[in-house]
């Protein structure tokens, strides 16, 4: 598995990239998720994916201890055997992942999130990379913004785990609306793809043209908690309260995107255009 660099996604003009996106995975193979590895398997064959994205969560409840953790195997290298699979693994890490040893923690939206640092005796997260806060706050938002603004890519796409906007159990997350956002939205970024929300779904901006991606179905799911009324009804596209991943075929001048349920059955289809 490889820790996330920003990545410019360009290739020659008439190339395709193709991968996939799970997150909130990492539980034994259990809650469905051996299934739904094997149905990414199928679909990453299929497409013939270049890679796989995962938005974070990666090892539950508590995390890795550290490089030898068992659960490495027994959540990850253990599951997604397909050989289609066996591909680079970029990953952000989840508030989940906090919870045991960050050695390489790269760009992540946990240290946004204030309720993490309220109460410091419920639950032991490893900032020790973090503080001071304001510091790495300050530098994630700036090298954010600088990769956007060189970037060349036909299309920009961001990875985070927590939410910016939802209709599911998390919905929106204000630290994401007032610190990430506005900077997504003035290099007029194409889609910002997240977890932390157990479903999957598909919402936009009011004028449509950022899509939010959810992707955190890759195990546990399920919550029945939906938010029908947070947004207006222009921008919810598509909601499923349950497991499953997407993909992404992306040329030069247009993507598709299939949302994908525990059996392998499309969902939700979109395609873009440039």
């Amino acid at each position: 598995m490889e820790l996330p660099k920003i990545q410019h996604l360009s290739k020659r003009h008439d190339d395709l990239i193709a991968f996939l996106v799970v997150g909130d995975w990492g539980r034994d193979g259990d809650f469905n998720q051996s299934r739904v590895a094997t149905q990414m398997g199928y679909v990453g064959k299929k497409l013939g994916i270049d890679f796989v994205i995962s938005t974070g969560d990666n090892f539950y409840d508590n995390g890795l201890k550290g490089v030898d953790d068992r659960a490495f195997k027994t959540s990850f290298s253990n599951i997604y055997t397909a050989k289609s699979l066996r591909k680079p693994w970029y990953t952000v890490l989840g508030n989940h992942d906090f919870l045991g040893n960050v050695e390489d923690m790269r760009i992540s939206t946990t240290p946004f999130v204030q309720k993490y640092f309220d109460n410091p005796k419920k639950q032991n997260f490893d900032w020790r990379n973090v503080f001071p806060r304001e510091g790495y706050l300050s530098s994630t938002l700036k090298n954010l913004n600088f990769s956007l603004e060189k970037s060349k890519a036909p299309w920009n796409i961001v990875v985070g785990h927590h939410t910016i906007k939802s209709i599911g159990y998390h919905g929106d997350t204000q630290e994401m609306l007032d610190h990430i956002l506005p900077i997504l939205e003035s290099h007029k970024v194409d889609m910002y793809i997240n977890g932390h929300d157990h479903c999957l779904q598909h919402l936009s901006n009011e004028c449509g043209s950022m899509q939010f991606l959810t992707s955190g179905g890759g195990s546990k799911a399920w919550k029945n908690i939906i938010y029908h009324g947070m947004h207006n009804e222009s921008m919810m596209h598509f909601y499923h309260d349950g497991q499953g991943f997407l993909s992404l075929e992306i040329a030069y001048d247009k993507a598709k995107i299939a949302f994908y349920d525990v059996s392998g059955r499309p969902l939700h289809r979109l395609k873009l255009l440039k």
